[in-house]
């Protein structure tokens, strides 16, 4: 029926003897079915979610590409790196370290393999249950993680932080949070 006209109303015709089936309607993203009409945004919630979408997009690139170019490491790399070097002992699970860094455990197992070639990671069994897969992080990857920090503080304060007043910094803290508790609820970053 492509390009064919549809009858006044807008529906196409279906035979008497096989009733239309009843539209599914679609759900929200907490899986609660949506009513008829969507909840279209105003102008004011359009241009704060362009704005929001554009920080989403255009902030890990800028933060990535400071990485890359002053550290040779990505920014999920060096989350990886700065992660266990917060770490008691500089190692965390490996399911642990995946939640501080925001990462599927899948992603980050490719992350740890390359961090590991390149001298800055080791994995292991867990002491207390051999199960369990442990990142520990070498000297020299302690090194790595310390001469990248300077770096992407200057590039967080530089992109985000020095742009906000101490209240505005608040907010976005509470924003932030609120957000993250819709999106991951009971995850904490």
């Amino acid at each position: 029926m492509s390009g064919a006209a549809l009858p006044p109303g807008g529906e196409a015709a279906v035979p008497a003897q096989s009733p239309r089936p009843e539209p599914s309607r679609p759900a929200s993203p907490r899986g609660e079915s949506l009513g008829a009409e969507p909840r279209w945004l105003d102008a004011a919630e359009l241009d704060a979610w362009k704005r929001l979408v554009g920080v989403m997009i255009k902030l890990p690139a800028a933060l990535d590409f400071q990485l890359q170019r002053d550290s040779d490491v990505s920014h999920f790399e060096y989350l990886v790196l700065a992660g266990l070097s917060e770490a008691p002992g500089r190692m965390r699970r490996m399911s642990d370290l995946a939640g501080f860094a925001n990462g599927s455990l899948s992603r980050l197992s490719h992350v740890v393999k390359r961090l590991e070639q390149r001298g800055w990671v080791k994995r292991r069994p867990s002491d207390e249950d051999g199960r369990i897969t442990v990142a520990a992080l070498t000297d020299e990857g302690f090194e790595k993680v310390v001469a990248a920090a300077p770096g992407h503080v200057e590039a967080v304060r530089t992109y985000v932080l020095d742009a906000l007043t101490p209240e505005q910094l608040c907010q976005l803290n509470e924003l932030s949070k609120r957000i993250l508790d819709r999106v991951d609820p009971g995850k904490t970053c």
